[in-house]
Order: structure tokens, then C-alpha cells, then sequence
């Protein structure tokens, strides 16, 4: 295998060990043909272990440390140009084609029914840059809306089945009533526990709703509903915890 540079192969001083191990392994030759490691035997071995002889080991083992610190130094120096560029009001990348006292006259021409076949040879540029120019004014363009907030994420709570049947006899609103017809009944024992799914404002109306169940703010308790009293207030705690 030639190579013209031994760090075009290898990154570390971990890895160009390995990676001597694996051709050494699989019979293969290097040649790297500049650089440093031009003039090393890296095929020297000690012959009862196979392992790398100690002199060869500890001078690859330098070059390499010696190559990761300039590639460190090299990022080092580019990031903090890019800084002090940026801390002067300069963007990186290529220079727009069309040039920016030359935009607003793309645009207009735009505005008033040019194509952009005849604005690219009007200014002897290519498509793609009166496209870019016009970015914003072609129909397929759509505004990022900066405001628009994030959706909310669904919860899932096991609702006891007695608490489900009463939620289902309420008045409810359309989004609670598609929250309970959507879960899912899980059985348990003679009973049953539903699985529902929702935004936690559902959560939140469906648990208002639950509070005549608990006789709280003076109000009875249900009779009827009074056998799962343990098991409506831990609905009632994990609907409070997760909305």
C-alpha cells in the first residue's frame, strides 16, 4: 500500500499503531513516500515476539505525538482567525455573485416579471446566484416563523377503570373525549386501568374533573367511586407531577 503522507492515513499516536498492527496482521506493505516516516523501516519486528522493536515503536510514537500537536495547533490558529473575523463583522465563505449594490436592481427587475434566464444574462451569472438574490420573492419561499412555539410533548398516565367511567359519563370537551376513547385498557384482575395519551393541558382538564371523586373543596365524596380512593389519588399525584 503507498501513501504520499503518513497522516493522510492515520490521526493519533493510538491509531497509526493500530493501524501497523492490522497490515502487519494481514500481510500488507506500506510505502509512504513523503514526510518523516519516509525513511523509517516500519516493518522492523522482533523476531520471537512480533511486536514492534522498541526503537521503531518509541520513534513513531514521537513523530506521531509531534504531528498530533501541529494538526492541534494548526485548528488552534484557524478558530481564533475565524473569531477575530467574525469580531470585525466579516462572514466567511464565497462572495456572492451578484454584487450587493446590485441586488436591489435584481430584485426589482424581479418584481416587475423578469425571469431569472434573462436577469443571469442580463448580468452574466449563473441561475442559481439570481436565485439566491431573489430568495425570499420566489413562490415556494416560506417564512420561518420566529414565534411559533414548541408543540407539547404527550404523557402517558394509567387512569383507574371506575375513574375512566366517570370521566366518561361527564360533559366532556371534544379533546379530553378523544383522549379516552383513544387509551388503551389494560386488564387487572376484575378490573381494568386505562392507558391514556395526551398533551398534559388534557391531563389537566381530565384531573379538574376528577376532583368530586376525592370530596375535595367540601364536597362529598362519591359513594360509589369510594372503593379506589388509594388508587385515584395516585392518578391524581402522577397527573400533578407530570403536567
Amino acid at each position: 500500500m503507498h501513501i504520499s503522507e503518513m497522516f493522510r492515513l492515520v490521526r493519533g499516536t493510538g491509531h497509526i499503531l493500530d493501524v501497523l498492527d492490522v497490515l502487519h496482521r494481514e500481510l500488507v506493505a506500506l510505502r509512504i513516500h513523503d514526510g518523516a516516516f519516509s525513511a523509517m523501516d516500519l516493518t522492523a519486528r522482533h523476531p520471537r515476539t512480533g511486536e514492534l522493536l522498541s526503537t521503531v515503536k518509541f520513534m513513531v510514537q514521537t513523530l506521531a505525538a509531534a504531528g498530533e500537536l501541529q494538526r492541534d495547533l494548526q485548528r488552534e490558529l484557524t478558530y481564533d482567525g475565524l473569531r477575530a473575523t467574525e469580531a470585525k463583522g466579516s462572514k466567511g465563505g464565497r462572495r456572492p455573485a451578484v454584487a450587493a449594490d446590485q441586488t436591489g436592481v435584481v430584485r426589482t427587475a424581479y418584481l416587475e416579471g423578469c425571469s431569472i434566464a434573462a436577469l443571469a444574462r442580463d448580468h452574466g451569472v449563473s441561475r442559481g446566484a439570481i436565485r439566491t438574490a431573489v430568495a425570499d420573492l420566489l413562490p415556494n419561499h416560506t417564512d420561518v416563523e420566529e414565534d411559533i412555539p414548541a408543540p407539547e410533548l404527550l404523557v402517558t398516565l394509567d387512569t383507574p377503570g371506575k375513574v375512566a367511567d366517570f370521566l366518561r359519563s361527564a360533559d366532556l370537551e371534544p379533546a379530553e373525549r378523544a383522549a379516552l376513547d383513544e387509551g388503551a385498557t389494560v386488564r387487572r384482575g376484575q378490573g381494568y386501568t386505562l392507558r391514556v395519551t395526551a398533551i398534559p393541558a388534557v391531563h389537566r382538564q381530565l384531573l379538574d374533573r376528577c376532583q368530586p371523586l376525592d370530596g375535595g373543596q367540601g364536597v362529598p365524596a362519591v359513594p360509589a367511586l369510594s372503593v379506589q380512593p388509594l388508587a385515584l389519588r395516585t392518578i391524581m399525584v402522577r397527573s400533578a407531577r407530570a403536567c
